[in-house]
């Protein structure tokens, strides 16, 4: 299929025909790739990297909301609680090392980074509940689509 660049804005662009957007599976918001043998759809994320992003996207939205002493307090106290009730993960140590010193950096580039530390960490994230459930129930649709 021949596509000709047409001007958008200050940039060059091509309009990607409907049908070959339906035969990738695409639509609006989706990745294309840009090589230099041509445009195809991006690579799409496994199930569990989607689940990575989400709590990525999660942590995130929790940054951007509550305050750090909020954070910390909220973690450590349902840390404390789990530890009671003998749901403790060896995660759990590190959310509390991390979450008893004052140090907003380290706090965050784990709640944010995209790291093995992090991603790893936010698998087990004590910040839980502190979303309301409108947004948390937003991001989950948005990351199924």
């Amino acid at each position: 299929m021949r596509l000709t660049l047409r001007k958008i804005g200050n940039s060059l662009g091509v309009i990607i025909p409907k049908a070959a957007l339906e035969a990738w599976g695409l639509t609006e918001g989706d990745h294309l790739q840009l090589s230099a043998s041509g445009i195809a759809p991006g690579p799409t994320l496994s199930s569990h990297e989607a689940l990575d992003e989400l709590k990525r996207r999660l942590a995130a939205a929790v940054v951007e909301s509550i305050s750090p002493a909020r954070i910390r307090a909220h973690s450590l106290a349902n840390l404390h609680r789990w530890k009671q009730s003998g749901a403790w993960v060896s995660a759990y140590d590190e959310w509390k090392r991390i979450l008893e010193v004052a140090d907003d950096g380290a706090l965050f580039a784990v709640m944010l980074g995209r790291d093995a530390r992090a991603t790893r960490l936010r698998q087990s994230a004590p910040y839980v509940g502190l979303l309301p459930r409108e947004v948390v129930r937003k991001l989950n649709e948005e990351a199924t689509g």
